[in-house]
Order: C-alpha cells, then structure tokens, then sequence
C-alpha cells in the first residue's frame, strides 16, 4: 500500500497523458478514416489505389515499426523538414507518439467504415434516392448514421486496441503509463509493484470506456430493444 500512496501521483499523470493520446488519435483518426473509406468504395482508380496502399501499410506493418520509422526515421530528413517549418514537430517525440498512433488507427477505422457502409441493406439507400436525397444528403442522414450503428462493436474494440496501443510509445520517452511504471520499477526495482499498477490503471480505462460504449450502443439500438411486457394493474381489486 505504501507503494500506492508514494507513487499513485506519477501513475496519475502517466494515466492522464494516455488518456490525451487515445482520445486525440481516436478522434483524429475517425476524421482521417471516413475520407479514406469513401475513396476506398470509390471507382476513381487513383482515389482507391492511393487509399488502398495506405490501408495496406499501416495494417501490415507492426504499430512500432511505424513508431519507429516516424520518430528516428524523420532526423534522416531534418534540412528538409527544417526547410518547410516542420522539424520542430518531428523533433517532439509527443506529436511523433500522436501521429504514429493516428495513421494507424485511422486505417484500421477506415476498414470498420467500409465494411459497415457495405453492410447497410441497398433498399434504405435507394428509397432516400427514390425521395429526392442528393449525395452529400443522403451521406450525412442516411449512410453516416447507419454506418456508425452497424460499426460500433468493432469501433469499441478499435478504441480499446488504442487505448493498450498507447503503452508502445514509453519506447520514445514518452511518460504514459507504461512510461512511468517503467521509470519507478527501475529505480527501485520494484518491476512487480510498477507494472501491477499499471495494468490496474488500464483495467480502468478499458472497462471504464467498455462501460460508456454499451451505454451508446444502447442509444443507438434503442428502437431494436424489445418493449418491456406491460405488466397488469390492481384497480380497486379489479386487473386492468
């Protein structure tokens, strides 16, 4: 218990970093991901090549590898990065953690926007052309919505792929949860205390936002729950 008390604080702010991370790439990722799925349904061969090429990549090559490639590969490149006013990003092993984690999750997102667009019945889709809806219309009322309901489930497990992913970037200094337990285990050799901590604190996490995603399936699937059998009413000793 001592263990918890002294060190709680540094696995605190080693939580609130993963949190930062998971959120901001998750929600950057999304953005990316729909553009991406879109160009990968798309006839334009280019739109769908150049899509399915960045699908390829970033699904078939380890997150750390990509980590890796982004962090220490972009020094190869510093003149040029410094030239156009990027090299003070790629120098920040935070922003490299962020974009790392974004490109990967944005190509696994686009895959889960893909399948569940495929999955929506052409009959929903032809009767909002049938009403007159154009393109951009029939995406934002129709498509989108029922895309997100179909593609939630495995949206939830995306997400807490992401939240776990986040223990890779500690390899880059960053000081996340992994990060920390890493840095206390070492100096007081303490590796048991550290790391059972910290996957406490990812047990958290994960089953914290478990709990949060069924609450938002439930809304989504609200009108497919069956209505609760009506139980009979006494009035004045009579069954209504």
């Amino acid at each position: 218990m001592g263990f918890v008390i002294e060190n709680l604080p540094r696995f605190l702010g080693g939580a609130w970093t993963t949190i930062q991370l998971a959120t901001l790439s998750c929600t950057i990722g999304l953005m990316l991901a729909l553009p991406i799925a879109l160009a990968r349904l798309s006839r334009n061969l280019v739109l769908r090549g150049i899509s399915t090429a960045y699908v390829f990549f970033f699904r078939g090559t380890p997150l750390l590898a990509q980590i890796f490639l982004i962090y220490y590969g972009s020094g190869q490149f510093r003149h040029e990065l410094a030239s156009v006013g990027l090299w003070a990003f790629f120098r920040d092993p935070w922003v490299c953690a962020l974009l790392s984690l974004t490109l990967n999750t944005a190509a696994y997102t686009s895959e889960i926007l893909r399948g569940a667009i495929q999955s929506i019945p052409r009959g929903e889709i032809e009767a909002a052309r049938a009403l007159g809806l154009k393109p951009p219309l029939l995406l934002r009322l129709v498509i989108l919505p029922r895309a997100i309901q179909i593609g939630w489930p495995a949206y939830t497990n995306e997400i807490v792929y992401q939240i776990q992913a986040t223990s890779l970037v500690s390899i880059i200094t960053i000081m996340d949860i992994t990060g920390v337990a890493r840095a206390v285990g070492a100096r007081d050799f303490t590796f048991f205390e550290a790391f059972g901590l910290a996957a406490a604190l990812y047990l958290v996490l994960v089953y914290g936002f478990i709990f949060v995603a069924r609450q938002i399936e439930q809304r989504l699937n609200a009108h497919l729950m069956r209505p609760e059998t009506a139980r009979p009413r006494k009035l004045g000793g009579l069954i209504r």
